[in-house]
């Protein structure tokens, strides 16, 4: 489908979107399709589910017809359907596990980064935000023992939670004049890291949002606003003492994001979805798709497979 026919239908939709009492109509999901494609700009630095590879940081913001050039959400691509959203979901929650190196690399997590000290005070260890490509970072992270005494770095012996907190703010101007503002956070928590241990555990939650204004490719000026979130309930992962990888057993994992495109003198148009992941120990997962109040449920193979749903 051509630019100038997205450009139209989504004008039609804003233009009808006071007037459609049950939800978005099928040409209003379809128009909305690549927006959920990939996490708002910026959220690959912070600890999400999100896969972090196709994040808004390696396509660009998300906007109305996409932008070709930067390879970001463009016509032609296909949304998630009854796949995961946001690019998928981080490895380590379908049998990427932790990985070797786990807690061991700079202050004891991958996470930190630059110029970093523990504080006595708060008990964490924090680092010097930096800023790159108008995107300010700053993280910190808490290290604990069984009994909950803090520590100033991660000890492969004694150190049994991380709790990682991430925030990235900052606005960033493409070259077509397009500026997207973005604010997201992150705090998540690992658990189960002391030697002997058999399995981790995953709680936390993130939250992001990317507000883009421009004009699109017929000059018309548009406001996109994605909203991304998600909530990690204990989630076990048993420690893999094999080759073959270790998945999750138990907790859920929701996911959900929003977006809302408004044009001049137009009433915005706003579709959403939402995913529940639930691990029961087999080697299959149960996924609950919600897209713009419409549910399907759909099985995933673990430790990698794509959805089946009904």
């Amino acid at each position: 489908m051509s630019r100038t026919i997205n450009r139209l239908l989504l004008g039609a939709l804003a233009l009808s979107a006071a007037a459609c009492a049950e939800g978005l109509t099928d040409a209003q999901t379809s128009a909305f399709e690549d927006a959920f494609l990939s996490a708002p700009l910026g959220m690959s630095s912070t600890t999400s589910t999100f896969s972090a590879s196709t994040s808004g940081d390696a396509a660009g913001p998300w906007m109305p017809e996409g932008d070709r050039h930067r390879g970001g959400g463009g016509r032609g691509h296909h949304g998630p359907g009854d796949g995961l959203m946001g690019g998928g979901i981080d490895g380590m929650f379908m049998g990427g596990g932790f990985g070797p190196g786990f807690g061991h690399g700079h202050f004891g997590d991958p996470t930190l980064q630059g110029t970093c000290a523990f504080d006595a005070a708060t008990g964490r260890v924090a680092c010097a935000p930096q800023t790159h490509d108008g995107l300010t970072i700053t993280r910190s992270a808490a290290y604990t023992t069984a009994g909950g005494t803090a520590q100033s770095a991660f000890d492969s012996v004694t150190t049994n939670s991380i709790n990682v907190r991430v925030t990235v703010t900052g606005t960033v101007t493409r070259r077509n004049g397009v500026t997207s503002t973005v604010q997201n956070a992150s705090d998540r928590t690992v658990s189960g890291l002391a030697a002997g241990s058999t399995q981790r555990t995953v709680n936390g939650t993130s939250a992001g949002t990317e507000n883009t204004t421009g004009k699109d490719s017929t000059g018309a000026t548009f406001t996109a606003v994605r909203t991304a979130g998600d909530t990690t309930t204990n989630v076990v992962i048993p420690v893999s003492t094999s080759a073959t990888p270790a998945y999750p057993t138990a907790g859920t994992v929701i996911r959900s994001m929003k977006v809302t495109v408004t044009y001049a003198s137009q009433a915005p148009v706003t579709s959403t979805r939402r995913e529940v992941l639930t691990y029961d120990g087999s080697s299959t997962a149960k996924l609950v798709i919600t897209r713009d109040g419409a549910t399907r449920t759909c099985t995933v193979p673990l430790p990698h497979g794509r959805p089946t749903c009904q």
